[in-house]
């Protein structure tokens, strides 16, 4: 009588056990190469320029408190707004084209609930139009490629400027200083390396 030989499990048993060995390395490698990525810093030489969308796209994009004061002259509501107590370095862009306007080393508390800023960070950027609505006669800031209404200008403001920049939150885009290489505004770095310079002690 023959008899059938089964072969040895203990070769398959080795062979499954490498092959799941090997399956975890490559997973595993796949997931920290994932990850180094996700950790790299693309510096940019500038930041990116947006378009200015036409209405229609601007109403999907905007949030209803975005579009009601950038293109409708609204004022948002005080102390309930995103930037008014924001302390962080940094600084303030154009919500809709990215375009700099302030810096948190210009900011100041006006005690009214709003950001406020002794002046733009480039005065080329926030340009000043007479607002003579509801029967007042102020100075409406807009923002020069967009075309947004920012807030109003007023002579009330702390020294050495005297001017009050009320600025709405939701006209703006806060980056933190250590999002500006990323997002192309390393050219500002300076401002805020100049205000953490200590003030030298005044002689006795």
């Amino acid at each position: 009588m023959t008899r059938i030989h089964q072969p040895k499990s203990s070769g398959s048993k080795w062979a499954l056990l490498a092959g799941i060995i090997a399956a975890a390395a490559v997973a595993w490698g796949s997931f920290y190469f994932s990850r180094t990525r996700e950790n790299i810093v693309v510096e940019r030489d500038h930041w990116v320029e947006l378009p200015v969308p036409e209405d229609k796209q601007l109403r999907r994009q905007l949030t209803l408190d975005q579009y009601l004061v950038t293109r409708q002259y609204s004022t948002e509501t005080a102390f309930r707004n995103a930037y008014w107590d924001n302390k962080r370095p940094g600084i303030y862009v154009d919500i809709i084209t990215n375009e700099p306007l302030f810096s948190s080393t210009d900011k100041f508390d006006n005690g009214i609930g709003l950001p406020s800023f002794t002046k733009p960070i480039a005065p080329e950027n926030v340009l000043q139009r007479p607002d003579n609505r509801y029967d007042m006669q102020r100075t409406a800031l807009m923002a020069r490629r967009s075309g947004s209404h920012l807030g109003h200008l007023f002579n009330d403001g702390p020294p050495p400027t005297g001017l009050n920049y009320q600025v709405n939150s939701a006209a703006l885009r806060f980056v933190p200083v250590e999002k500006f290489k990323e997002e192309g505004y390393g050219m500002y770095l300076p401002l805020f390396e100049q205000s953490a310079t200590p003030t030298p002690a005044a002689p006795k």
